[in-house]
């Protein structure tokens, strides 16, 4: 693949700093960022940054399929929030069994995760403001569809999907479920989502932690 050679972000932080360009009108109208750790909270970060923005997270965990941990069938965010992967489910199937005990593990996950990352912080109000959701690039984009299940019903005014590199078939199916999508690429050929930077070493937790504590207003 050509971007193995010659990606088109040098990391995380640029990538975060280009999406930012692409959303200046928010500056002033007082938006919420929220990033999905741990990849997505430098790019959240830079956006965060740029508009002046309160930085949070939201931790979404994919559902496995049974002895393919990595086919995801559905996805879960906090409060119990699940999506469901419907047809893969059916075809694979599946039992509702293996479904209730993946989701309740994940669900634990997400607590554990957030209790982590906030450090008891409580999650910024976001009725009647923008939402702005930052990941560092989505492929099938199964852990994004929860995230915005969880963040609807919060009352935003809307909700602004914001990520450096999507899958062209993602971003025709999660357009509808946003109110707006900024997508720097949409390959129809993604690959994995590190063949587009050039650096993308894992983002250990003490690198969320740290980074959501520069946002702090306390």
């Amino acid at each position: 693949m050509f971007y193995r050679e010659d990606p088109p972000f040098r990391d995380r932080r640029e990538a975060g700093a280009r999406l930012a360009e692409l959303l200046g009108e928010y500056r002033d109208k007082s938006p919420v960022v929220f990033a999905l750790p741990r990849g997505g909270v430098p790019v959240g970060a830079e956006v965060a940054s740029a508009l002046g923005a309160p930085l949070d997270v939201i931790v979404a965990r994919k559902l496995g399929a049974p002895g393919q941990p990595e086919l995801g069938i559905g996805a879960v965010a906090p409060g119990g929030v699940r999506v469901l992967n419907e047809s893969a489910i059916k075809r694979l199937g599946i039992p509702e069994s293996y479904l209730k005990s993946v989701t309740e593990r994940e669900l634990r996950e997400v607590e554990r995760r957030l209790r982590l990352f906030r450090e008891g912080r409580p999650e910024p109000d976001v009725r009647g403001k923008t939402a702005i959701l930052v990941d560092d690039g989505l492929a099938t984009g199964v852990t994004v569809f929860a995230a915005i299940a969880y963040l609807r019903p919060r009352g935003p005014k809307s909700i602004v999907l914001a990520v450096p590199v999507c899958a062209a078939q993602t971003a025709e199916r999660i357009r509808p479920e946003v109110d707006r999508l900024v997508c720097l690429e949409t390959p129809s050929d993604l690959g994995a989502i590190g063949f587009w930077y050039r650096d993308f070493e894992q983002v250990p937790d003490e690198a969320v932690i740290s980074g959501l504590r520069s946002f702090r207003q306390d």
